[in-house]
């Protein structure tokens, strides 16, 4: 257990300059020519492993290689069972997770490839020790700057993770955060520096508004009466508030869908089967709505995914812990031109402002069965919704984003070009 007064972490950055007794250096700034990026190592999950962040890396390394087609590009990945993965041979090195040495022999061998940065995904659980301590022996024998996406901030961290933030801001030259309530948090939580933050949204799929009905007579489904939730299951989503919602949807709405998409998270899978799925099929027939919920049980292709955001009119999201900073799904739908019914989780208030979705108060059936019915009741209002929701995921679309990195990468390649061009006279 790592135990620290906070503050001692940041009293090590200040020690350089605030220390009487190291020598008195004259400085000069020097001019270093500037080189373009050649090559971005990447490190955090990937696909095929199931789970949001191997999902998004997959997809953040497709972008920025779209964007620069000349760039080079490898990945680390972080494993979380001996076996490994069978992974696309940009995955150049394996991490077992819970293998400290492992941490170091990657560093030596980022340090070797002639990346010009590092771009880190950065989750507490997907790294070993206490909260993922173990990464700092790999951040700390890098030689190349890197840029962190940190895809949770804690409002209240422990001790552990306390340390590990501070540790990430010694050791990182930037962060991306998908939020501006994230940036906040960094900077009043954490004491980071907010020019070293950039706030990039979650990247989305490029998929054009109008094209729905095609999806939707193919299933034989109604226009305007697919609700839709999707992510790996597990319990912590709300998907059982949602189904307690049905009734009182159908009651009004006797051919509305509710599709739950998603395999369950291979952990619980692990340690308890399909238990929790079980449940929620229960408590659907229970309600007496079975033949209203289906159920997608499989980790769906992207091609599959973009179709049934497609089929969606309503997309709900119940989660019942309101600080969550960031939610990939939630991106998706909004950027897929669907309205959304979501808890107000803090990127849900961020992301459904000004009229592109409508927020519900947690663990409220009642409240997601008004707000699904009256989307359902006003096809005009839904639609406008829709237009709103799309509009405004333009800017998420992974072209986009892909280009943002980019230059969050080569920020970070140039704060480390400078601070090594204060030479001595």
């Amino acid at each position: 257990m790592i135990v620290t007064d906070k503050r001692l972490a940041r009293k090590e950055s200040q020690w350089f300059l605030s220390n009487p007794l190291r020598p008195a250096l004259p400085v000069r700034v020097a001019v270093v020519p500037e080189r373009g990026l050649k090559r971005v190592a990447f490190i955090g999950n990937h696909g095929p492993r199931q789970c949001g962040i191997a999902t998004f890396t997959s997809h953040l390394v497709d972008a920025v290689s779209s964007v620069d087609p000349d760039l080079k590009v490898s990945v680390t990945s972080m494993n979380d069972r001996p076996e490994g993965y069978v992974y696309p041979d940009r995955v150049d090195f394996q991490i077992d997770d819970q293998d400290l040495a492992s941490y170091k022999s990657a560093a030596a061998h980022i340090n070797c490839s002639g990346a010009d940065a590092v771009s880190l995904q950065h989750e507490f659980g997907i790294f070993g020790g206490p909260a993922g301590s173990h990464l700092l022996t790999l951040l700390k024998h890098l030689d190349i700057p890197v840029v962190a996406t940190l895809h949770t901030i804690l409002r209240d961290p422990n001790h552990e993770q306390q340390y590990v933030m501070d540790q990430l801001n010694l050791l990182c030259q930037r962060f991306v955060v998908m939020s501006q309530r994230a940036v906040q948090l960094l900077v009043d939580v954490y004491g980071f520096d907010r020019n070293r933050i950039d706030m990039i949204h979650h990247g989305i799929p490029d998929i054009p508004f109008d094209s729905k009905q095609d999806f939707l007579k193919s299933k034989g489904v109604d226009d305007g009466k697919m609700l839709m939730t999707f992510g790996l299951l597990g319990p912590g989503k709300g998907i059982e508030h949602a189904i307690r919602a049905m009734p009182e949807i159908v009651a009004s709405h006797p051919d509305a869908k509710y599709m739950i998409v998603g395999a369950t998270h291979p952990n619980l899978v692990q340690h308890e089967g399909e238990r929790y799925r079980e449940h929620l099929i229960q408590l659907a027939d229970d309600l007496n709505v079975g033949s209203n919920i289906l159920f997608y049980n499989r980790f769906v292709t992207q091609k599959e995914l973009e179709m049934l955001l497609m089929a969606a009119d309503v997309y709900i999201t119940p989660y019942p812990h309101i600080e969550q900073i960031c939610s990939g799904t939630l991106a998706y739908a909004l950027g897929c031109g669907n309205a959304v019914v979501s808890t107000p989780y803090w990127h849900a208030q961020e992301l459904l402002a000004s009229g592109r979705g409508v927020l519900v108060p947690v663990n409220d059936p009642a409240g997601i069965a008004g707000a699904v019915t009256r989307l359902l009741d006003d096809p005009q209002r839904r639609l406008a919704m829709q237009r709103r929701a799309h509009a405004y995921g333009r800017e998420m679309i992974w072209s986009e984003v892909g280009a943002r990195y980019l230059e969050s990468f080569r920020r970070a390649r140039s704060s480390r070009s400078n601070r090594a061009a204060v030479l001595t006279a």
